[in-house]
C-alpha cells in the first residue's frame, strides 16, 4: 500500500509508466540479464497483491469521496437557506428606504413652500427699503447737501454712481410739467427746423435725449423733413433725394444719426411708397393683367433700385436685411400669386396672338390626326398611290408667320425678365420652366407642329401633274423660326436654370420637340423629293419621243438633245435653287445628295427604255452631257460621278463593236457589273446583228 500511494503521487499519471516503476521496483521483475534472474512467479504474486491493495485504497477513497458530498450537499443547503434569510432582509431594508424617500421629499416640499413665503415677504420688504434709501437719496439732491457717507466717501464712487443712474431713471418718469415745457420744446426744435438752424436744432435734442420725448422729437424732425419733397412726378427719385438731404445733416442734430436715418427710410417705405404701389396695383390686378404685370415689374424694379442708393448710407449694423424687409413688406401680397397671373396672361395673349393671325388668313385650324377616316385616307395616301381623292390644298400657304413668332417670342422674353426680377430665388428655374412649356405649347405645338402637320397633308402624291410643291417654304420658314426659338432658349432661360435640376429637364423637352418636328420635316422633304421625281417622270413620259432616238433620217438630225432633256433640266434646276433657299448648312448637302440619286436613277431607267440607232445613241449621249452639266449644279462629288458613269455606259450605244472590249474596260465601266453594261448594249439597234454578240460575249 505504501508503494501504491508513492507511484500515484508522481504527476502526471501514466498507466504504462506506473506499470514499469512497479515492475522496476519488485524483486525478481527485472529483465534475465539484469543482477536478479527474472522470476514470473514472484512477479505475478506481486501484481495480485498490489490490486488487493488498490482495490481496498478505491474503497477507502470512494468512502471518503461519499463524505464529502454529504458534507457539501448539507453546507449548499445551509446556505441557501441563509441566502433566503438576506433577501427578505434586503426586501425589508429597501421598503424603510422608500418610505423614509417619501418622507423627505415631503419635507423637502414643506420647506420650498415655506421659503417662497418668506422670499414673498422679504422681497417687497427688500424693495421697501431701497425705495426708501433712494427717497432719502433724493431728498439730499433736492435740498442741495449731500450728507450721506455713500456721496461723501471717495472709496465708494461706484456705488454713488449706482445710485446716481436709478435716481435718473426715476427722473425721467416724473411728470414733466413740465409738459408745458416740453411742448415748448418740440416747438422750438420745429421752429429751428423751418429757419434750418442746425445748432440750436442739436441743442434742443440734446436736451430732450434723457426722456421720453426724445422720440416725439425724432418724428416731428421725420414728419417735417418730409414736407415739399414730393414735387415731382417720380416718388423714387424724390426718396432718394430726400434721404440724400437728411443724410448729410441728421449727423449734425442727433446723437444717433443712423438710427434716425433708418426711422425715416422706413417711414418713406412704409407710408409713401406702400400706399403709391397699392395705388398703382390695385387699380388694374383684376381688370387688366398685361398692365398689372408691367407696372408691378416696374415698381418692383424701381423699389429695389432706390434700395441699392440707400446702401450707401450708415443704417446700423445689417443694413441689407433691413431694406430687404422693407421691400418685402411692400410687394410680398403680390409676389406670393406672381406666377400664377403671369402664367394666365402669357397663355391667354399667345392664344390671341394665334387666333388673330388664322383670323387674317380667313382659316379655320383642322383637328390634326383625330385618327377618324379622313386621317386614314391621308395616311394611306402618303403611303402609296392609290386614289383616295385629292390631298389637302393650302392655296401656297405655309401657315407660318415670322410676325407670329417674333411676337410670341417678345412676350416670352418679357415673361423671363419679369420671373427673373419677381421670383424667390428657390422657385425662379421652376417658374422659369412653367414660362418655357407655354413657349413650348403656343410657339411650337400649336403653330409650327400645326403648319408642318397642314404641309405634310398638302403635299400632293408623287404622280399628280403639274402639282406646286410649297412644303420647302414651310421647311424654309420652319429653319429660321427653329433660330430664333433656339436664341431665346440660350439668351433668355439657360441664365435662370443653369444651376438647377430643371436644367436637364428643358434640356430634354427641348430635344424632344425638335426630334419630333425633325421627324416631320424628314418625311415632307421625302414625300417633296418623291413628287419632284414624279413631275420629272411626267415630263419625259410627255415630251420623249421613241423617235427621239431612233429617226427615220438619220443624216437630217438638227437638234443637240431632246425637248423633254431641256424641260426636265429646267425643272431640276428650279428645284435645286428652291432647296438651296430653303436650308442650310449640310442639310442643303444631304437633300441634293438624294435628289441627285433619284434623279440619276430616274434617267437611268428611262433610257433603259428605248432602243438607239447611231444617231440616236449620240442624241442619247448629249442628253445625259446635259443632265450631267446640270448635276454640277449639284455640287456633290458623289451625283456628279454617277452621271459620269451613266454618260460612259451611253458610249455604248455607239462605239463600233470592234471596240466594245476595249471601252468595257477603260476606267469608268471596269467596276461595273457585266449585266449593267450587257443592258445597255442590248439597247442598240444593231445588237441582234450575230457580228455585235460575238464581239460583246
Amino acid at each position: 500500500a505504501h508503494f501504491s500511494v508513492e507511484l500515484f503521487q508522481l504527476e502526471p499519471f501514466v498507466a504504462d509508466e506506473y506499470i514499469e516503476r512497479l515492475v522496476w521496483r519488485t524483486p525478481g521483475g527485472g529483465s534475465r540479464g539484469g543482477p536478479e534472474a527474472f522470476d514470473p512467479k514472484r512477479l505475478l504474486e506481486e501484481f495480485v497483491n498490489h490490486i488487493q491493495e488498490l482495490q481496498i485504497m478505491d474503497e477507502r477513497i470512494q468512502r471518503k469521496v461519499e463524505k464529502l458530498e454529504q458534507q457539501c450537499q448539507k453546507e449548499a443547503k445551509e446556505f441557501a437557506k441563509k441566502v433566503q434569510e438576506l433577501q427578505k432582509s434586503n426586501q425589508v431594508a429597501f421598503q424603510h428606504f422608500q418610505e423614509l424617500d417619501e418622507h423627505i421629499s415631503y419635507v423637502a416640499t414643506k420647506v420650498c413652500h415655506l421659503g417662497d413665503q418668506l422670499e414673498g415677504v422679504n422681497t417687497p420688504r427688500q424693495r421697501a427699503v431701497e425705495a426708501q434709501k433712494l427717497m432719502k437719496y433724493f431728498n439730499e439732491f433736492l435740498d442741495g447737501e449731500l450728507k450721506s457717507d455713500v456721496f461723501t466717501n471717495s472709496e465708494k464712487i461706484k456705488e454713488a454712481a449706482d445710485i446716481i443712474q436709478k435716481l435718473h431713471l426715476i427722473a425721467q418718469e416724473l411728470p414733466f410739467d413740465r409738459q408745458v415745457h416740453f411742448l415748448r420744446l418740440i416747438q422750438e426744435f420745429t421752429s429751428a427746423q423751418r429757419r434750418g438752424e442746425i445748432s440750436r436744432m442739436r441743442e434742443v435734442a440734446a436736451v430732450l435725449l434723457h426722456f421720453k420725448g426724445y422720440s416725439h422729437c425724432v418724428d416731428v424732425y421725420i414728419k417735417q423733413c418730409q414736407e415739399g419733397a414730393y414735387l415731382r412726378n417720380d416718388i423714387f427719385e424724390d426718396a432718394a433725394i430726400l434721404c440724400q438731404r437728411v443724410n448729410k445733416q441728421v449727423g449734425d442734430i442727433f446723437s444717433n444719426p443712423e438710427t434716425v436715418l433708418a426711422k425715416l427710410i422706413q417711414n418713406v417705405f412704409e407710408i409713401k411708397l406702400q400706399s403709391f404701389v397699392k395705388e398703382q396695383l390695385e387699380e388694374c390686378r383684376k381688370s387688366d393683367a398685361e398692365q398689372y404685370l408691367k407696372n408691378l415689374y416696374d415698381l418692383y424694379t424701381r423699389t429695389t433700385n432706390l434700395s441699392s442708393k440707400l446702401m450707401e448710407f450708415n443704417l446700423g449694423t445689417d443694413k441689407q436685411t433691413f431694406l430687404s424687409k422693407l421691400i418685402k413688406s411692400i410687394f410680398i401680397s403680390y409676389l406670393e400669386n406672381y406666377i400664377e397671373v403671369e402664367t394666365g396672361y402669357l397663355k391667354s395673349r399667345s392664344a390671341m396672338i394665334l387666333q388673330r393671325y388664322y383670323d387674317s388668313k380667313n382659316h379655320q385650324k383642322r383637328s390634326i390626326g383625330t385618327g377618324g377616316i379622313q386621317d386614314l385616307k391621308e395616311r394611306i395616301r402618303q403611303r402609296t398611290n392609290l386614289p383616295l381623292g385629292p390631298s389637302i390644298d393650302t392655296h401656297g400657304e405655309t401657315f407660318l408667320s415670322q410676325e407670329v413668332v417674333v411676337n410670341l417670342l417678345q412676350e416670352t422674353k418679357q415673361a423671363f425678365e419679369r420671373c427673373h426680377r419677381l421670383s424667390d430665388p428657390s422657385d425662379l428655374p421652376r417658374n422659369a420652366f412653367r414660362i418655357f412649356t407655354i413657349l413650348v405649347e403656343f410657339l411650337c405645338i400649336e403653330h409650327i407642329d400645326y403648319a408642318l402637320e397642314t404641309g405634310l397633308a398638302g403635299i400632293p402624291s408623287s404622280d399628280s401633274r403639274n402639282a406646286n410643291l410649297y412644303f420647302l417654304d414651310v421647311v424654309q420658314q420652319a429653319n429660321t423660326i427653329f433660330h430664333l426659338f433656339d436664341k431665346q432658349f440660350n439668351d433668355h432661360l439657360m441664365p435662370l436654370i443653369s444651376s438647377s435640376p430643371k436644367l436637364s429637364e428643358c434640356l430634354q423637352k427641348k430635344k424632344e420637340i425638335i426630334e419630333q418636328m425633325e421627324m416631320k420635316l424628314d418625311t415632307g422633304i421625302d414625300r417633296t423629293l418623291n413628287c419632284m421625281i414624279g413631275q420629272m417622270k411626267h415630263i419625259l413620259a410627255a415630251e420623249q419621243k421613241k423617235t427621239d432616238f431612233k429617226p427615220e433620217d438619220e443624216n437630217n438630225v438638227l437638234i443637240q438633245y431632246t425637248n423633254a432633256c431641256v424641260k426636265v433640266c429646267a425643272y431640276v434646276r428650279k428645284q435645286v435653287e428652291k432647296i438651296k433657299n430653303s436650308m442650310d448648312g449640310k442639310n442643303v448637302d444631304t437633300v441634293l445628295m438624294e435628289l441627285g440619286v433619284r434623279f440619276h436613277r430616274l434617267i437611268y431607267e428611262h433610257l433603259q427604255q428605248y432602243s438607239y440607232s447611231c444617231m440616236g445613241g449620240m442624241l442619247a449621249i448629249c442628253d445625259v452631257a446635259e443632265y450631267r452639266k446640270c448635276a454640277k449644279d449639284f455640287k456633290i462629288p458623289m451625283v456628279l460621278h454617277l452621271f459620269d458613269t451613266l454618260h460612259a455606259l451611253c458610249n455604248l450605244l455607239v462605239v463600233a463593236p470592234d471596240n466594245l472590249k476595249q471601252v468595257c474596260s477603260g476606267e469608268q465601266l471596269a467596276n461595273l457589273d457585266k449585266n449593267i453594261l450587257h443592258s445597255f448594249v442590248q439597247l442598240r439597234a444593231d445588237y441582234r446583228s450575230a457580228r455585235l454578240a460575238r464581239h460583246f460575249s
